[in-house]
């Protein structure tokens, strides 16, 4: 038969929708044509094929070959239907049995000496291929990531002829089984919290954002140490679970950065300020993750916050609620996850010692306002904790010789208050939403008037007012206590105004 149907995958977004390669061999003169939709990497794709296949000892086909990407409306790009391309052209010349390739995927892309190269987008394609289900045939360099998708079949490949010996049944590959993360161990490689001196109500701060999932903002004047503690933020979060690393690693098997050594740690993108919208959102013509995405289930450090362009910083605010981000173009539309924790750091004003107890700041009240007022009240509203840091003063910073908790005895305590919000409610604090929110920060009828009157008094909006029931359910979290009290809600209150001393 001169007709073979091989089966792959393409990369759209973090999805990876089937495509089967249609070969047909026909008389006429020799001729080798791709349709469907490809563009020009994937036409290229012939010259590597032919190359491969000759160049490996096969017959190439002195015939009219076409070659099919169906469904035909489906952009094609990149060198990832090599594989599943010449597999089509030995199949339909009977080079190797239709039989063997049935029930089977094959994606990699083609070297011209018929090694088979690695390409991206190989985990979201391995769990499409596992829930289908089929076998996966793969370059040896992809078996790190598509051993993360548990229960799937896979035979690594490192050259054309040992997947031929393996088709027509003379030297037949292993097989191997997806473990997932089960082997892998967690290394936590993030600095230590004891290494901050001084800074208790900050490093209290970080706890309870740690614990709850809560967005922060640490405002002081250079060197209060707000860089260190917010660097000093993922060492203190639990570690992910098996389905929260394969969304995370999903989203960055798509992109050209390299594998995340450690997975299981929680991801930590700090952007510099001078970055565009598309790179902190995502975008542009054939649309990839942008920093928030790739800050997924981790957390993203913006550091001088003023200093991003207005435009940049509002781009955060419907992901900030929703945990995606939507990019639409002419040609569709692509989803990107982006459930991150976001952790920013500022200056009161341009030169940075506004209101820090000396007379040292030289900006004037216009300055300062203008300065503080690149960062929208919207999104500031978004924003749980908002704690002022002050610089630890030079007497303090010599004679504090005593040493701090470290990282691991915080996390211990962040650990047991997320298991007890997961016990409860199945999600963190930061998440609860609706008849959930009302369920479980139920407050006393006396702690309801000292809310209501603290809104009136600082003009708070309603999002404001959920956030704070949010950050006093996991102060109570934290100490264990079953009912948010009224010492929990003064310290919710007091984040929220804490940061307002120095932001006019």
């Amino acid at each position: 038969m001169s007709l073979a149907i091989v089966c792959t995958r393409a990369q759209v977004g973090i999805s990876a929708p089937l495509v089967n390669v249609e070969v047909h061999l026909s008389g006429g003169l020799p001729s080798f044509a791709i349709v469907g939709l490809p563009e020009t990497a994937v036409k290229e794709s012939r010259e590597r094929v032919r190359s491969a296949l000759i160049n490996s000892g096969f017959d190439f086909p002195q015939r009219r070959i076409t070659v099919n990407l169906a469904p035909a409306d489906l952009p094609k790009e990149g060198g990832r239907y090599d594989l599943a391309i010449a597999v089509g052209i030995l199949a339909a010349s009977g080079q190797v049995p239709l039989a063997s390739i049935e029930g089977s995927e094959f994606l990699g892309e083609l070297a011209l000496s018929g090694a088979i190269r690695a390409v991206n987008g190989v985990l979201p394609a391995a769990l499409a291929c596992r829930d289908v289900p089929r076998q996966l045939f793969l370059a040896d360099k992809s078996r790190s990531a598509a051993m993360k998708a548990r229960g799937l079949t896979i035979f690594p490949v490192q050259h054309l002829l040992q997947l031929s010996a393996h088709l027509t049944a003379t030297d037949p590959l292993v097989a191997e089984i997806g473990t997932g993360y089960q082997s892998e161990r967690s290394v936590q490689y993030y600095p230590d919290l004891c290494d901050v001196k001084g800074q208790y109500q900050a490093k209290r701060a970080l706890e309870i954002a740690a614990a709850g999932g809560h967005n922060i903002l640490l405002v002081g004047p250079p060197g209060s140490g707000k860089s260190m503690l917010a660097n000093r933020l993922p060492g203190l979060l639990p570690e992910m679970t098996e389905e929260e690393c394969l969304d995370v690693e999903v989203v960055h098997s798509i992109t050209n950065l390299q594998e995340r050594e450690h997975s299981l740690n929680r991801p930590f993108r700090a952007p510099h300020h001078t970055a565009s919208a598309v790179a902190l959102v995502g975008g542009g013509g054939n649309p990839r993750p942008g920093e928030i995405s790739l800050a997924h289930q981790g957390v993203l450090f913006l550091d001088e916050l003023p200093e991003f362009s207005r435009q940049v910083l509002e781009v955060l605010r419907e992901p900030m609620e929703t945990g995606e981000i939507l990019i639409s173009r002419a040609s569709g539309q692509t989803l990107f996850p982006s459930r991150f924790q976001l952790v920013t750091a500022m200056n009161p004003c341009p030169c940075g010692y506004y209101a820090d107890g000396s007379d040292r700041c030289r900006c004037s009240p216009d300055q300062v306002r203008r300065y503080q007022s690149r960062v929208s009240g919207p999104l500031l509203d978004r924003i749980d904790l908002q704690m002022t840091v002050q610089a630890v003063s030079q007497n303090d910073l010599m004679n504090i010789t005593e040493e701090g908790e470290c990282s691991a005895t915080v996390r211990n305590r962040v650990i047991a208050s997320r298991k007890r919000q997961i016990g409860r409610q199945n999600t963190p604090n930061q998440l609860l939403q609706g008849k959930c929110l009302e369920k479980h920060c139920v407050l006393e009828e006396q702690d309801q008037v000292l809310l209501a009157s603290a809104m009136e008094r600082l003009n708070l909006s309603a999002r404001a007012y959920h956030r704070i029931l949010r950050v006093a359910r996991t102060i109570a979290d934290l100490a264990g206590k079953e009912k948010i009290e009224k010492p929990h809600l003064l310290e919710a209150l007091s984040y929220r105004v804490s940061g307002q001393d120095m932001l006019k």
